[in-house]
């Protein structure tokens, strides 16, 4: 039995509206919402939602005592392509350098890790 059906994800930044802009480049979809609470509607998937968190801390990438907490893996038909425009967009390589794998970590602008997997 089924107890609940993902709604959406939420991930705590400075700024939502700039945030659920970053992402709507890179997903797609529609944002709506205010300044303490914006919500993107992504097409075929559940919404990712940012909510304003006073004093936000972004997670650190790879550090053992500062968990990063979790990370989207974004599915992407051209690694490089991909990169390029996402780089573009604000985000912040973490761990790039090994070209050979089939994903690439990066920090959204709020500097929450986000992986493009080869799909």
């Amino acid at each position: 039995m089924v107890l609940a059906k993902l709604d959406a994800v939420v991930l705590d930044c400075p700024d939502p509206r700039a945030l659920a802009g970053f992402y709507a480049d890179v997903l797609g979809g529609t944002v709506e919402g205010d300044d303490e609470w914006v919500t993107l509607r992504v097409p075929g998937g559940p919404a990712l939602a940012f909510q304003r968190v006073p004093g936000f801390v972004p997670p650190r990438w790879p550090a053992a005592d500062h968990s990063q907490q979790f990370h989207l893996d974004l599915t992407v038909p051209d690694l490089d392509a991909a990169e390029k425009e996402a780089l573009e967009l604000g985000a912040r390589p973490l761990d790039t350098a090994d070209r050979s794998r089939s994903f690439r970590v990066y920090a959204d602008p709020a500097g929450h890790p986000f992986c493009l997997c080869a799909g």
